[in-house]
Protein backbone atom coordinates (compact mmCIF):
# COMPACT_ATOMS: atom_id res chain seq x y z
CA UNK A 1 0.00 0.00 0.00
CA UNK A 2 1.30 3.08 -0.79
CA UNK A 3 1.80 5.89 1.67
CA UNK A 4 0.89 9.31 0.46
CA UNK A 5 3.49 11.89 0.22
CA UNK A 6 3.00 15.35 2.12
CA UNK A 7 3.62 18.23 0.68
CA UNK A 8 5.38 20.99 2.61
CA UNK A 9 4.39 24.29 2.06
CA UNK A 10 6.75 26.70 -0.09
CA UNK A 11 9.09 28.45 1.59
CA UNK A 12 9.19 31.72 0.88
CA UNK A 13 12.59 33.25 -0.68
CA UNK A 14 14.41 35.45 1.65
CA UNK A 15 14.09 38.96 0.66
CA UNK A 16 16.91 40.49 -0.88
CA UNK A 17 18.78 43.71 -0.40
CA UNK A 18 16.80 45.15 -3.79
CA UNK A 19 13.33 44.54 -2.68
CA UNK A 20 13.28 44.97 0.59
CA UNK A 21 9.42 44.03 2.07
CA UNK A 22 10.18 45.93 5.08
CA UNK A 23 10.12 49.22 3.38
CA UNK A 24 7.60 50.86 2.57
CA UNK A 25 8.22 51.65 -0.66
CA UNK A 26 9.38 49.59 -3.39
CA UNK A 27 12.94 49.62 -4.44
CA UNK A 28 13.63 50.51 -7.98
CA UNK A 29 17.77 50.38 -6.55
CA UNK A 30 19.48 49.70 -3.42
CA UNK A 31 18.34 53.71 -2.40
CA UNK A 32 15.18 55.07 -2.58
CA UNK A 33 15.65 57.85 -4.90
CA UNK A 34 12.84 59.79 -3.84
CA UNK A 35 12.19 58.22 0.00
CA UNK A 36 9.16 56.97 1.07
CA UNK A 37 5.79 57.13 -0.23
CA UNK A 38 3.17 58.89 2.06
CA UNK A 39 -0.41 57.94 1.80
CA UNK A 40 -1.18 60.96 0.26
CA UNK A 41 1.94 60.99 -2.39
CA UNK A 42 1.21 61.79 -5.67
CA UNK A 43 3.19 58.68 -6.87
CA UNK A 44 1.13 55.37 -7.19
CA UNK A 45 2.60 51.81 -7.71
CA UNK A 46 1.24 48.66 -9.20
CA UNK A 47 2.82 45.21 -8.49
CA UNK A 48 2.07 42.77 -11.14
CA UNK A 49 2.63 39.21 -10.53
CA UNK A 50 3.00 36.85 -7.19
CA UNK A 51 6.52 34.77 -7.01
CA UNK A 52 7.61 35.98 -10.22
CA UNK A 53 10.15 38.94 -10.20
CA UNK A 54 7.90 42.19 -9.20
CA UNK A 55 7.46 44.78 -11.77
CA UNK A 56 7.19 48.47 -10.25
CA UNK A 57 5.25 50.89 -12.52
CA UNK A 58 6.13 54.59 -10.90
CA UNK A 59 3.35 56.89 -12.24
CA UNK A 60 4.67 60.75 -11.87
CA UNK A 61 2.16 63.50 -11.21
CA UNK A 62 3.56 66.95 -11.35
CA UNK A 63 4.69 68.40 -7.93
CA UNK A 64 3.15 71.50 -7.03
CA UNK A 65 5.71 74.69 -6.80
CA UNK A 66 5.43 74.87 -3.07
CA UNK A 67 6.24 71.14 -2.34
CA UNK A 68 9.69 69.99 -1.70
CA UNK A 69 10.94 66.51 -1.50
CA UNK A 70 12.48 65.14 1.61
CA UNK A 71 15.25 66.39 3.69
CA UNK A 72 14.42 70.02 2.28
CA UNK A 73 15.73 69.75 -1.10
CA UNK A 74 14.46 71.67 -4.25
CA UNK A 75 12.52 69.55 -6.69
CA UNK A 76 13.91 69.26 -10.59
CA UNK A 77 10.84 71.29 -11.47
CA UNK A 78 12.03 73.70 -8.88
CA UNK A 79 16.03 73.79 -9.91
CA UNK A 80 14.88 73.89 -13.75
CA UNK A 81 12.63 76.60 -13.48
CA UNK A 82 14.56 79.43 -11.46
CA UNK A 83 13.79 82.24 -13.24
CA UNK A 84 16.49 84.91 -14.01
CA UNK A 85 16.73 87.98 -11.97
CA UNK A 86 19.77 90.13 -13.82
CA UNK A 87 21.56 89.77 -16.94
CA UNK A 88 25.52 89.69 -17.78
CA UNK A 89 26.52 91.86 -20.41
CA UNK A 90 29.16 90.42 -22.81
CA UNK A 91 29.71 92.78 -25.76
CA UNK A 92 33.78 92.99 -25.31
CA UNK A 93 34.75 90.28 -22.93
CA UNK A 94 36.80 88.99 -25.77
CA UNK A 95 38.67 92.46 -25.88
CA UNK A 96 39.86 92.21 -22.04
CA UNK A 97 43.36 94.00 -22.41
CA UNK A 98 41.32 96.71 -24.07
CA UNK A 99 39.11 97.96 -21.72
CA UNK A 100 40.93 101.31 -20.33
CA UNK A 101 41.56 101.85 -23.94
CA UNK A 102 37.56 101.67 -25.00
CA UNK A 103 36.68 103.42 -22.16
CA UNK A 104 38.95 106.33 -23.13
CA UNK A 105 37.69 106.59 -26.51
CA UNK A 106 33.96 105.63 -26.16
CA UNK A 107 33.98 108.62 -22.97
CA UNK A 108 35.80 111.15 -25.34
CA UNK A 109 33.06 110.69 -28.28
CA UNK A 110 30.35 110.79 -26.15
CA UNK A 111 31.46 114.01 -24.44
CA UNK A 112 31.77 115.44 -27.89
CA UNK A 113 28.37 113.87 -28.64
CA UNK A 114 26.88 115.54 -25.79
CA UNK A 115 28.97 118.91 -26.31
CA UNK A 116 28.13 119.00 -30.50
CA UNK A 117 24.27 118.44 -29.79
CA UNK A 118 23.94 120.97 -27.08
CA UNK A 119 25.71 123.97 -28.90
CA UNK A 120 22.95 122.76 -32.08
CA UNK A 121 20.08 123.08 -29.63
CA UNK A 122 21.34 126.14 -27.99
CA UNK A 123 21.98 127.91 -31.16
CA UNK A 124 18.54 127.07 -32.31
CA UNK A 125 16.85 128.28 -29.40
CA UNK A 126 18.97 131.67 -28.98
CA UNK A 127 18.95 132.50 -32.48
CA UNK A 128 15.54 133.65 -33.95
CA UNK A 129 16.21 133.51 -37.77
CA UNK A 130 16.33 129.72 -37.01
CA UNK A 131 12.89 129.44 -35.80
CA UNK A 132 11.98 127.84 -38.76
CA UNK A 133 10.50 124.13 -39.05
CA UNK A 134 13.40 122.27 -40.58
CA UNK A 135 15.33 123.57 -37.48
CA UNK A 136 12.89 123.29 -35.50
CA UNK A 137 13.00 119.58 -36.74
CA UNK A 138 16.64 119.58 -36.36
CA UNK A 139 16.36 121.06 -32.78
CA UNK A 140 14.24 117.22 -31.95
CA UNK A 141 16.36 115.26 -33.84
CA UNK A 142 19.31 116.63 -31.75
CA UNK A 143 17.47 116.00 -28.20
CA UNK A 144 16.50 112.55 -29.72
CA UNK A 145 19.85 111.48 -30.47
CA UNK A 146 21.02 112.83 -26.95
CA UNK A 147 18.68 111.00 -24.82
CA UNK A 148 19.55 107.49 -27.14
CA UNK A 149 22.86 108.23 -26.37
CA UNK A 150 22.02 108.65 -22.65
CA UNK A 151 20.06 105.35 -22.09
CA UNK A 152 22.98 103.45 -23.26
CA UNK A 153 26.41 104.73 -22.90
CA UNK A 154 26.92 105.75 -19.58
CA UNK A 155 26.45 102.18 -18.62
CA UNK A 156 28.57 100.79 -21.15
CA UNK A 157 31.27 102.93 -19.47
CA UNK A 158 31.02 101.94 -15.98
CA UNK A 159 30.52 98.20 -17.35
CA UNK A 160 34.17 98.71 -19.26
CA UNK A 161 35.78 99.43 -15.67
CA UNK A 162 33.90 96.93 -13.05
CA UNK A 163 34.10 93.37 -13.41
CA UNK A 164 30.42 92.43 -12.65
CA UNK A 165 28.96 93.66 -15.94
CA UNK A 166 25.81 93.30 -14.91
CA UNK A 167 21.85 94.94 -15.29
CA UNK A 168 18.73 93.36 -13.20
CA UNK A 169 15.68 92.34 -14.87
CA UNK A 170 13.64 95.06 -14.87
CA UNK A 171 16.78 97.71 -15.77
CA UNK A 172 17.28 95.62 -19.30
CA UNK A 173 13.02 96.28 -19.80
CA UNK A 174 13.01 99.85 -19.06
CA UNK A 175 16.47 100.19 -21.07
CA UNK A 176 14.96 98.27 -24.15
CA UNK A 177 11.97 100.23 -23.91
CA UNK A 178 13.54 104.09 -24.18
CA UNK A 179 16.00 102.59 -26.94
CA UNK A 180 13.16 101.28 -29.08
CA UNK A 181 10.86 104.37 -28.53
CA UNK A 182 13.83 106.49 -29.16
CA UNK A 183 14.56 104.80 -32.43
CA UNK A 184 11.17 104.47 -33.67
CA UNK A 185 10.60 108.26 -33.07
CA UNK A 186 13.70 108.62 -35.21
CA UNK A 187 12.55 106.50 -37.98
CA UNK A 188 9.08 108.39 -38.32
CA UNK A 189 10.89 111.98 -37.62
CA UNK A 190 13.10 111.65 -40.30
CA UNK A 191 9.63 111.27 -42.12
CA UNK A 192 8.39 114.30 -41.13
CA UNK A 193 11.08 115.73 -42.22
CA UNK A 194 11.15 114.65 -45.35
CA UNK A 195 7.80 115.84 -46.00
CA UNK A 196 8.73 119.21 -44.69
CA UNK A 197 11.14 119.57 -47.70
CA UNK A 198 8.80 117.99 -49.97
CA UNK A 199 6.22 121.57 -48.68
CA UNK A 200 9.60 123.76 -48.85
CA UNK A 201 10.51 122.68 -52.63
CA UNK A 202 7.35 122.04 -54.51
CA UNK A 203 4.51 124.10 -52.73
CA UNK A 204 7.38 126.92 -51.11
CA UNK A 205 3.91 129.89 -51.42
CA UNK A 206 1.67 127.31 -48.65
CA UNK A 207 5.13 126.48 -46.78
CA UNK A 208 4.19 128.85 -44.18
CA UNK A 209 0.44 128.12 -43.75
CA UNK A 210 1.16 124.20 -44.29
CA UNK A 211 3.99 124.03 -42.03
CA UNK A 212 2.99 125.79 -38.89
CA UNK A 213 3.82 125.64 -35.24
CA UNK A 214 0.65 123.28 -34.62
CA UNK A 215 1.45 120.98 -37.97
CA UNK A 216 5.24 120.94 -37.21
CA UNK A 217 4.30 119.58 -32.97
CA UNK A 218 1.71 117.35 -34.36
CA UNK A 219 4.34 115.59 -36.57
CA UNK A 220 6.36 115.12 -33.74
CA UNK A 221 3.88 114.18 -30.83
CA UNK A 222 2.52 111.80 -34.04
CA UNK A 223 5.97 110.30 -34.19
CA UNK A 224 6.36 110.16 -30.41
CA UNK A 225 3.22 108.04 -30.19
CA UNK A 226 3.97 105.30 -32.76
CA UNK A 227 6.93 104.87 -31.00
CA UNK A 228 5.81 104.55 -27.91
CA UNK A 229 3.09 102.20 -29.25
CA UNK A 230 5.71 100.21 -31.10
CA UNK A 231 8.26 100.00 -28.03
CA UNK A 232 5.53 99.24 -25.92
CA UNK A 233 4.41 95.85 -27.86
CA UNK A 234 8.15 94.64 -28.32
CA UNK A 235 9.46 95.24 -24.61
CA UNK A 236 5.81 93.08 -23.68
CA UNK A 237 6.02 90.53 -25.86
CA UNK A 238 10.13 90.12 -25.66
CA UNK A 239 10.02 90.38 -21.74
CA UNK A 240 6.76 88.22 -21.14
CA UNK A 241 9.10 85.09 -22.29
CA UNK A 242 10.45 82.41 -19.99
CA UNK A 243 14.22 83.40 -18.72
CA UNK A 244 15.54 80.01 -17.14
CA UNK A 245 18.54 78.87 -18.98
CA UNK A 246 20.96 81.52 -19.35
CA UNK A 247 21.46 85.43 -18.90
CA UNK A 248 24.38 85.79 -20.89
CA UNK A 249 23.71 88.58 -23.10
CA UNK A 250 26.75 89.08 -26.25
CA UNK A 251 26.00 92.48 -26.56
CA UNK A 252 26.81 95.96 -24.44
CA UNK A 253 22.99 96.82 -24.16
CA UNK A 254 19.30 94.96 -24.00
CA UNK A 255 18.95 95.16 -27.55
CA UNK A 256 16.40 92.97 -29.36
CA UNK A 257 17.91 89.77 -30.41
CA UNK A 258 20.90 89.18 -28.09
CA UNK A 259 17.61 89.33 -24.77
CA UNK A 260 15.47 86.72 -27.41
CA UNK A 261 18.68 84.58 -27.87
CA UNK A 262 18.60 83.77 -24.24
CA UNK A 263 15.01 83.28 -23.64
CA UNK A 264 14.24 79.37 -22.71
CA UNK A 265 11.24 79.40 -25.17
CA UNK A 266 9.33 81.54 -27.53
CA UNK A 267 6.75 81.44 -29.50
CA UNK A 268 6.20 81.94 -33.34
CA UNK A 269 3.75 84.39 -32.95
CA UNK A 270 5.80 86.36 -31.18
CA UNK A 271 8.62 85.96 -33.44
CA UNK A 272 6.32 87.24 -36.02
CA UNK A 273 4.85 89.85 -34.30
CA UNK A 274 8.13 91.37 -33.34
CA UNK A 275 9.81 90.98 -36.94
CA UNK A 276 6.40 92.76 -38.47
CA UNK A 277 6.99 95.23 -36.10
CA UNK A 278 10.84 95.99 -37.00
CA UNK A 279 9.94 95.60 -40.64
CA UNK A 280 6.88 98.41 -40.14
CA UNK A 281 8.58 101.38 -38.20
CA UNK A 282 11.28 100.42 -41.34
CA UNK A 283 9.68 100.20 -43.97
CA UNK A 284 6.55 102.60 -43.43
CA UNK A 285 8.77 105.76 -43.00
CA UNK A 286 11.48 104.81 -45.84
CA UNK A 287 8.27 104.64 -48.05
CA UNK A 288 7.31 108.13 -47.34
CA UNK A 289 10.33 109.75 -47.72
CA UNK A 290 11.03 108.19 -50.83
CA UNK A 291 7.53 109.37 -52.05
CA UNK A 292 8.58 112.85 -51.05
CA UNK A 293 11.87 113.11 -52.75
CA UNK A 294 10.57 111.53 -55.85
CA UNK A 295 8.44 114.50 -56.18
CA UNK A 296 11.08 116.99 -55.43
CA UNK A 297 13.34 115.83 -57.70
CA UNK A 298 11.09 115.59 -60.31
CA UNK A 299 10.22 119.34 -59.36
CA UNK A 300 13.90 120.03 -58.77
CA UNK A 301 14.22 119.04 -62.54
CA UNK A 302 12.21 121.52 -63.73
CA UNK A 303 13.61 124.63 -61.89
CA UNK A 304 14.78 126.88 -65.48
CA UNK A 305 18.12 128.04 -63.29
CA UNK A 306 21.44 125.24 -62.82
CA UNK A 307 21.87 127.26 -59.54
CA UNK A 308 18.28 126.88 -58.21
CA UNK A 309 18.68 123.03 -58.70
CA UNK A 310 22.29 123.37 -57.01
CA UNK A 311 20.46 125.03 -54.20
CA UNK A 312 17.71 122.99 -53.87
CA UNK A 313 20.10 119.30 -54.17
CA UNK A 314 22.54 120.64 -51.70
CA UNK A 315 19.22 121.43 -48.71
CA UNK A 316 18.32 118.34 -49.28
CA UNK A 317 21.87 116.45 -49.65
CA UNK A 318 21.56 116.32 -45.48
CA UNK A 319 18.79 114.86 -45.05
CA UNK A 320 19.46 111.96 -47.71
CA UNK A 321 22.61 111.28 -45.94
CA UNK A 322 21.32 111.01 -42.54
CA UNK A 323 18.76 108.79 -43.96
CA UNK A 324 20.63 106.42 -45.68
CA UNK A 325 22.96 105.93 -42.66
CA UNK A 326 19.86 105.21 -40.56
CA UNK A 327 18.26 103.05 -42.34
CA UNK A 328 21.23 101.52 -43.24
CA UNK A 329 22.32 100.14 -39.82
CA UNK A 330 19.21 99.67 -38.40
CA UNK A 331 17.86 97.37 -41.59
CA UNK A 332 21.19 95.41 -41.23
CA UNK A 333 20.70 94.56 -37.55
CA UNK A 334 16.86 94.24 -37.66
CA UNK A 335 15.90 92.75 -41.25
CA UNK A 336 18.74 90.37 -41.67
CA UNK A 337 17.92 86.85 -41.93
CA UNK A 338 18.72 84.83 -38.39
CA UNK A 339 20.82 82.50 -40.42
CA UNK A 340 23.66 85.33 -40.90
CA UNK A 341 23.35 86.82 -37.46
CA UNK A 342 26.74 87.58 -35.76
CA UNK A 343 26.62 88.78 -32.03
CA UNK A 344 29.94 90.31 -33.44
CA UNK A 345 28.86 91.82 -36.18
CA UNK A 346 25.67 93.58 -34.51
CA UNK A 347 27.70 94.62 -31.59
CA UNK A 348 30.44 96.16 -33.87
CA UNK A 349 27.39 97.96 -35.61
CA UNK A 350 25.69 98.74 -32.71
CA UNK A 351 28.94 100.53 -31.83
CA UNK A 352 29.07 102.72 -34.79
CA UNK A 353 24.73 103.53 -34.50
CA UNK A 354 25.22 104.47 -30.96
CA UNK A 355 28.29 106.78 -31.50
CA UNK A 356 28.86 107.70 -34.37
CA UNK A 357 25.57 108.43 -36.07
CA UNK A 358 24.51 110.69 -32.98
CA UNK A 359 27.52 112.81 -33.85
CA UNK A 360 27.53 113.16 -37.11
CA UNK A 361 23.97 113.88 -37.45
CA UNK A 362 23.45 117.04 -36.21
CA UNK A 363 27.11 118.08 -37.79
CA UNK A 364 26.09 117.10 -41.44
CA UNK A 365 22.76 119.29 -41.20
CA UNK A 366 24.95 122.08 -39.27
CA UNK A 367 28.09 122.51 -41.45
CA UNK A 368 26.67 122.40 -44.34
CA UNK A 369 23.93 125.29 -43.78
CA UNK A 370 25.29 128.47 -44.39
CA UNK A 371 22.27 130.31 -42.44
CA UNK A 372 23.42 128.23 -39.14
CA UNK A 373 26.88 128.89 -39.97
CA UNK A 374 26.23 132.49 -39.37
CA UNK A 375 24.02 132.00 -36.64
CA UNK A 376 26.22 130.04 -34.63
CA UNK A 377 29.15 132.77 -34.92
CA UNK A 378 26.35 135.39 -33.77
CA UNK A 379 26.19 133.12 -30.65
CA UNK A 380 29.87 132.95 -30.25
CA UNK A 381 30.43 136.48 -30.96
CA UNK A 382 27.97 137.31 -27.90
CA UNK A 383 29.26 134.82 -25.78
CA UNK A 384 32.61 136.43 -26.04
CA UNK A 385 31.45 140.24 -25.71
CA UNK A 386 29.58 139.38 -22.55
CA UNK A 387 32.70 139.24 -20.25
CA UNK A 388 34.01 142.88 -21.71
CA UNK A 389 30.46 144.53 -21.05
Amino acid sequence: MAVPRIRRPTEKPPTTDKYNESANCPMVTSRCVFGQLAQNDRRQVVNFGRGLSPRTIITSLPLSRDQSTPDDLPSVEQVNETLVSEFIFLGFSSLARLQWLLFVVFLLLYLLTLGTNAIIISTIVLVKALHTPMYFFLAVLSCSETCYTFVIVPKMLVDLLSQKKTISFLGCAIQMFIFLFLGCSHSFLLAAMGYDRYVAICNPLCYTVLMGHRACVGLVAAACACGFIVAQIITSLVFHLPFYSSNQLHHFFCDISPVLKVASHHTHFSQIVIVMLCALVLVIPLLLILASYIRIISAILQFPSTLGRYKAFSTCASHLIVVTVHYGCASFIYLRPKSNCSSSQDALISVSYTFLTPLFNPMIYSLRNKEFKLALHRVMGRTVSLPQH
